[in-house]
Order: structure tokens, then C-alpha cells, then sequence
């Protein structure tokens, strides 16, 4: 029998935070000078996008608006255009590198409906392929993601619309 190891997922499992000190989110938001190590793909005048740590697919990214916030209904109209703009770009960036089937893009509020973040409100866009949920998903409850997650940052980094900023 092959084995497939996901090491990188037991932080995940066990439920352990990367950022134990406040929201990873926030902190993430707080640092610019680490984007490329925390993997923040753009930054706008309300939101972010930056990448899923535990990606369900490669280019998993999520739009995260900078105001720590557990709901949309906080956020400001001019936040939420935001969210919906970035995630056009997101969608057209994501076409042109890894030319997906579709996407779900999804906003889990609360942790009863699934939010890993649960304070702090967030978009997930996660590209999708046609049979991308196998067997290993279904019966052996992990993941194939072909791609680290620096490959995948510089992948999407380079065809960013304005990757100068």
C-alpha cells in the first residue's frame, strides 16, 4: 500500500492555531511586511485576500475585509463592494493559472455553520475540478493538493493584476 503524507495538516486536526496570540486575521492584516510569508495575495483599502492555510483545493484563497468582524452584516457597504470586486479578480486570476471546471465561493457565519474563523467574516473561493472530491476525500478523509502552498503564492502572485502592489 502507498502512503500519502500530509504532515502539514495535523496543526489543522489537532486544532492548533498558527497564530495563537488573537486572530490570524487581524495579525495577518497588521503585518504587510510579511505578506509573502503569510501568504496575503492582495491587500485593498477594506479587505484582503490571503491564502488558505488547509486549502480543500490548490488556489484556495479567502477575501478577508480588514475589520475584525463575526458577520457581513457589520461591514460597510463600501467593504462589501470590495469583497465582490476582489472576488471577480480572484475568479479571473484563478481561470488564468490553474484553469478550474468551477468554484465555490462560500461565507461560513458562526461555528455552527463551519467558520474556522468564526469571529472575524470571511470569503472562501475555492477552485473546483470535475471528480476533484475522490475516493481519498470520501473514505480516507484527506486531502490531494499537488502544490505547495509557496508554489501556489507565487504561481497566483505573478499573474495578480497589480502585482507591483
Amino acid at each position: 500500500m502507498d502512503h500519502l503524507w500530509t504532515p502539514w495538516r495535523m496543526t489543522y486536526l489537532q486544532g492548533n492555531s498558527p497564530n495563537p496570540d488573537g486572530c490570524l486575521f487581524c495579525n495577518a492584516a497588521a503585518s504587510p511586511e510579511t505578506d509573502e510569508a503569510l501568504f496575503v495575495l492582495h491587500r485593498g483599502q477594506h479587505a484582503f485576500i490571503i491564502l488558505n492555510l488547509y486549502p480543500y483545493n490548490n488556489g484556495h484563497l479567502m477575501i478577508v475585509p480588514f475589520e475584525h468582524t463575526p458577520s457581513i452584516e457589520q461591514l460597510s457597504p463600501e467593504t462589501l463592494t470590495e469583497i465582490m470586486t476582489l472576488s471577480q479578480r480572484a475568479l479571473a486570476t484563478l481561470r488564468h493559472a490553474y484553469e478550474p471546471q468551477g468554484f465555490n465561493l462560500g461565507i461560513n457565519v458562526g461555528a455552527a455553520a463551519g467558520a474556522g474563523v468564526p469571529g472575524h467574516v470571511h470569503l472562501h473561493i475555492v477552485p473546483r475540478w470535475a471528480g476533484d472530491t475522490s475516493f481519498m476525500s470520501a473514505i480516507g478523509n484527506t486531502r490531494v493538493v499537488p502544490e505547495w502552498l509557496p508554489q501556489t503564492y507565487q504561481r497566483l502572485r505573478e499573474l495578480w493584476p497589480d502585482s507591483g502592489t
